[in-house]
């Protein structure tokens, strides 16, 4: 969930009036609720959440079983125990526990629409009622890619076609649970080859779902020594395609720096490590930067300090910045929108103004005006 502080600032890549696919015309900002509602038990925008890392257990276990793969853990509850991050750890640790289960959804038709079936019913559950699904279609191929990921034998999926299933499971979720979902695709740091084939594949399905880019991975790895991430970008911004990039989270602000002057990033994933420019951030929260907030997973990662009463959050709202509140990857942080999260945000210091702003905020900010149209940075809805 995405919470947002300061004035109507468009961080969400696409729009909520969109009474023809979700059913509704207008939600009440949470400003505007009875001072006695629970804010967590409104309808939520959710901007920050992968797709291959919010997967279920219980699909995992069952999709290897059809394809006879054999899994560490016989059963859903022993995988989810090998799966779930549950005490602080580094990034890279976290990163591990992809190769526990995406070998077995990777190159499946049948597996990938299903995940992003499941998203959205997920996503529903918890009171979602707009949501953009972020990952790496690479990630989940078996040919036209290089490297072939996961120890896959080269197969017939193509990143495109993978894009393709992702976006009819989407659909399919919104038409049987009445929200509307959205993706990203995502360049890694770390395979700059790949990242014009994602740029392309944005404008290819840019009228079909897929709202932005984003740029994740390993943030010592700059742009600058990797000139595919900057060139794809650059023919992002020059098509229409909206940008975040994953910064600032475990990287110095200069990632953050990088990110808003070169690679044109409209919203910034995490954006933590900006503190410690202030210069930096004061002119961010002049532009009205928005910041996709990931507080579980800042904890889990070592990204933040584990005492959540100085959580760079707590300082987003003080200084009313514009951000949100997201789950990240709710499989391996275990970070569902409700009742983890709220406990989190409102024991340790954020409270409900704070919620109450970052939902009203997160409204505003969709990187897509409507259906089949991209909208500029800043235009109101």
């Amino acid at each position: 969930m995405r919470i947002i502080t300061r004035r109507a600032a468009l961080a969400g890549f696409g729009s909520l009036r969109t009474g023809r696919i979700t059913g509704i015309h207008r939600t009440r900002t949470m400003a505007e609720l009875p001072p006695g509602r629970v804010v967590f038990n409104q309808p939520k925008v959710e901007l920050h959440v992968h797709l291959d890392g919010s997967i279920r257990v219980q699909t995992i276990v069952d999709v290897a079983k059809r394809r006879g793969i054999r899994l560490p853990a016989k059963t859903a509850e022993g995988m989810k125990q090998l799966i779930i991050l549950k005490q602080p750890a580094t990034l890279t640790e976290f990163l591990g526990k992809f190769s526990e289960y995406m070998h077995v959804i990777a190159g499946d038709r049948e597996a990938i629409k299903r995940i992003a079936y499941e998203f959205v019913e997920d996503r529903a559950k918890e009171g979602v009622i707009y949501v953009e699904a972020r990952y790496s279609p690479h990630f989940l191929a078996n040919t036209k890619v290089d490297p072939i990921p996961w120890n896959q034998k080269e197969g017939d999926l193509s990143p495109d076609e993978v894009v393709h299933l992702v976006n009819q499971g989407l659909r399919e979720g919104e038409r049987a649970f009445n929200i509307k979902a959205r993706s990203i695709l995502c360049c890694m740091r770390h395979m700059p080859n790949w990242s014009m084939d994602i740029v392309e594949l944005c404008k290819k399905y840019q009228h079909e779902g897929v709202v932005a880019i984003d740029l994740a991975g390993d943030e010592s790895l700059s742009s600058e020594a990797n000139p595919d991430h900057r060139r794809a970008y650059e023919e992002a911004a020059r098509c229409g395609v909206h940008r975040t990039v994953h910064a600032g989270e475990v990287g110095p602000p200069s990632v953050v720096k990088e990110a808003v002057e070169v690679l044109k990033a409209e919203r910034v994933g995490h954006g933590y490590r900006t503190l410690e420019d202030q210069s930096l951030y004061r002119k961010l929260l002049d532009q009205n930067m928005h910041f996709e907030v990931c507080p579980i997973s800042s904890k889990l990662t070592g990204a933040c300090d584990p005492d959540f009463t100085k959580h760079p959050v707590i300082t987003f709202r003080k200084d009313k910045a514009n951000y949100s509140l997201n789950t990240d990857d709710p499989l391996i942080f275990n970070s569902s929108l409700q009742p983890r999260l709220q406990r989190r945000v409102q024991v340790h210091g954020l409270h409900r103004a704070g919620v109450q702003t970052a939902e009203h905020q997160c409204r505003r900010i969709l990187f897509s005006a409507r259906e089949g149209e991209a909208r500029a940075p800043h235009q109101p809805l």
